[in-house]
Order: C-alpha cells, then structure tokens, then sequence
C-alpha cells in the first residue's frame, strides 16, 4: 500500500495480541494525538488464540491508570498483507520476529521488521517481557513500551522532544 502524505503505517505485533501489543499500539495512539501526527497503528498477534477479544484486563487497568483506554480494541492475527500494508512492524521478542519474517519475501520487508526496544536499546537485541503469567509485569512492561513509544515518535517524526 503505498504511503500517502506524511502518514506512517505502523503495526506492533506480539503473540496473542492481548497483552503486550495492544499497550504499545494505545501508547503509540495515546502520543501521535498528543502531537497531532497523521499516523496509522494498529496490533497483531503471531497466534490467532485470541482473535476478536479485548486486550487483557490487567493491560487494560495499566493502561487505564497511565490515561489511555484500550477496552475497545480486539485481538487480530498478524496476515502476510500485512507487511505490505505497514511501513514499520513493530515486534516485542525474538519468537515474535522470527514468525513474522517468515512472511517477508524481499530485504525490503524484512527491514521493516524490528524488535521494539532497539528503539531505546539499539543492537541489544532486548525483547519486550511477556506479563501474561506475571500480574505484576503490566506495569514495567507499559513503561518499556512508553519508552520505546517516545523514541519511536522522536525518530519517525522527526521531533526534538516528545
């Protein structure tokens, strides 16, 4: 899909779409208004376990106590259009990477697939920590993707502070 204006497409992917994936795309979301950037972002998981199910309550309650609602999002499986259709896909661990590069076909798609934290971590090849079966993970998890969020907008849109 070809990027029109100074739009940019970006995807955030983890592997039920629940947990870690829809906080960073809320986050993104929550910061792109702020700064009344034109972009697009959505989630997706490597697994279709969850498809069409709110985020996680605990992701929702974190998210909820930094001023962010993500009720209304619903879980999707990450599709090989997808890489077409995103400028940048976003992936918060290595099982994750590795899934989606299978659908990239060129050097081109597979450059647009990057771990998140080399956003604030470059080359450290850091992941993104799964809270799914750790309650008290939601909130260190949200701050490493507000982070990761905040260098993103710093670097995409070409902005001296956030």
């Amino acid at each position: 899909m070809e990027n029109n204006s100074n739009q940019v497409k970006i995807l955030m992917v983890c592997l039920g779409n629940i947990c870690r994936s829809p906080l960073a795309e809320g986050i993104l979301r929550h910061k792109i208004s702020k700064h009344g950037l034109d972009w697009h972002v959505e989630s997706a998981g490597t697994s279709g376990w969850h498809a069409g199910d709110p985020p996680d309550i605990r992701s929702q309650e974190v998210a909820k106590k930094n001023g962010i609602d993500i009720s209304t999002q619903k879980a999707r499986p990450f599709r090989s259009v997808d890489i077409d259709e995103f400028d940048h896909i976003f992936v918060m661990d290595h099982s994750n990477h590795k899934e989606v590069s299978k659908h990239a076909e060129t050097d081109e798609e597979r450059q647009k697939i990057k771990l998140i934290l080399d956003e604030t971590h470059p080359g450290e090849n850091k992941h993104v920590p799964d809270p799914y079966w750790d309650d008290n993970g939601f909130h260190s998890v949200f701050e490493l993707l507000e982070n990761a969020c905040d260098a993103i907008i710093l670097k995409y849109a070409g902005l001296a502070s956030v």
